[in-house]
Parts: C-alpha cells; sequence; structure tokens
C-alpha cells in the first residue's frame, strides 16, 4: 500500500521554511538600509525580516513611511535581480526530499510565499522541484497589490481550485507567526517547523509544531511508500 495523507492538499511557506536564504537576505539589506540611512541588522535581527513581506518590515522594523518603503524594497529587489533570485539560497536539510515524497504519494502542493512570486519561481526550479507543484504562488513584485498571507494563502487555494485539486481539507506548512495568523483567516491549520526564524512564541494558534523533517513527515504521509 502507497502512502497517503490526512490532507487533500499542501500548502508550503519557502523562506524559512524550504529555503534558506538568509546569507543574501543579509547582504541586501544591509546595502539597502545603509543606503537609506539606517543601522544594518545584525544576523540575530533577521528574525525581523525573514518572513513578513519586505514592505511591512521596512516600516515596522526600520521605521520608514510608507513611501520610503516602496522605495527601499523597489532598491533591495534590483540588488536581488542583480545577485540572481538563487544566490546563495539552500534546501533546509530533507525538506526537498519530503516535498519529493509528497509529490510520489499523489498529494497536490502549492506554494504560498510572501516572496515575490518571480524569486519563488526561479527558486523552486533552482532546487528541481517545480515539477512537485500544482501551483506556484507568491507576492506581487510590489509586495502590495497581493502579500498579506491570508490573501495569498487564499490565491493559492484558488489556483488549486482551478487546476481541479480538491481542496477540502489542506494545510499550510511555515514557520512563522504570519503564515499561523494568514491560514487561521482562511480556515487552514497550520504545521509550525521550527528550523526557521522566528521566536519560540510564534507557533502560538498551530495545529502542531514539529522540530525535525521526520516529525513533519509523519504528520503529512502515513502508510509505507514501498509496501
Amino acid at each position: 500500500m502507497g502512502s497517503r495523507s490526512p490532507w487533500t492538499c499542501v500548502l508550503w511557506d519557502v523562506d524559512g521554511t524550504i529555503v534558506d536564504a538568509s546569507d543574501g537576505i543579509l547582504r541586501r539589506l544591509t546595502i539597502t538600509l545603509e543606503h537609506f540611512g539606517r543601522t544594518a541588522p545584525t544576523r540575530a535581527e533577521l528574525v525581523h525580516w525573514i518572513g513578513p513581506p519586505m514592505f511591512e518590515s521596512f516600516q515596522v522594523t526600520a521605521g520608514m513611511s510608507p513611501d520610503q518603503a516602496a522605495e527601499a524594497v523597489a532598491f533591495y529587489r534590483v540588488l536581488g535581480k542583480a545577485d540572481g533570485y538563487t544566490t546563495g539560497a539552500k534546501l533546509f536539510a530533507g525538506v526537498g526530499e519530503l516535498i519529493r515524497q509528497v509529490c510520489a504519494a499523489g498529494i497536490p502542493q502549492a506554494t504560498a510565499s510572501s516572496k515575490p512570486e518571480i524569486q519563488v519561481d526561479a527558486l523552486m526550479e533552482h532546487f528541481d522541484l517545480s515539477d512537485c507543484f500544482s501551483a506556484i504562488v507568491g507576492a506581487t513584485s510590489d509586495e502590495r497589490t497581493l502579500a498579506a498571507k491570508a490573501d495569498i494563502v487564499g490565491e493559492a487555494l484558488r489556483r488549486l481550485d482551478a487546476a481541479g485539486v480538491d481542496t477540502s481539507r489542506p494545510v499550510l506548512i511555515g514557520d512563522r507567526h504570519h503564515d499561523v495568523e494568514g491560514g487561521a483567516a482562511r480556515g487552514v491549520p497550520v504545521i509550525f517547523v521550527r528550523w526557521g526564524f522566528s521566536w519560540p512564541h510564534e507557533a502560538s494558534g498551530a495545529q502542531a509544531a514539529v522540530d525535525t523533517v521526520d516529525q513533519l513527515r509523519d504528520l503529512l504521509l502515513i502508510g509505507d511508500a514501498d509496501g
């Protein structure tokens, strides 16, 4: 008997859940903030930046006005395009293999990322994961038109529906309170992964929290794929 799942589809956050892009993010943030006369973040302070939309973080964390934040996001994205969206990015150990196992079990998957969709596309292609997803969903490039996690989760479900996927029992995998809150707004339970960039309290409200990929696998797949 092959593996099956308690879920009809799986949604994945990207930064801090699938991909560790912290090296490139820290470098680009340092250049951007110093360009705008702000203090560059330390690696420990990346917890404030990785996960939420950058447009939000430039306001909340760097104290910018909405217009300043929009200008900073545009500057930051120019740096990212020049770098190449995949430069320095790494998969968290075992996550790519789990995504492939979920795919092999016939369970539809989608990304639901606050990262711009063009970057999510590039990352999934770079790590040879694109074929595992029925929909690759991220924020709009301006991070304002489509940016809130609840809206991104809603768009992922809409695209899965359009592809003929059963979305009656979805689950979202994420590493920040934005994921928990965004899932709740759409009635989607969240499995919180602790290997990303988060504070311990951010798991509050999640259906479950896991420390390892093996623990996550046990919540997504039931049965022996070989037997």
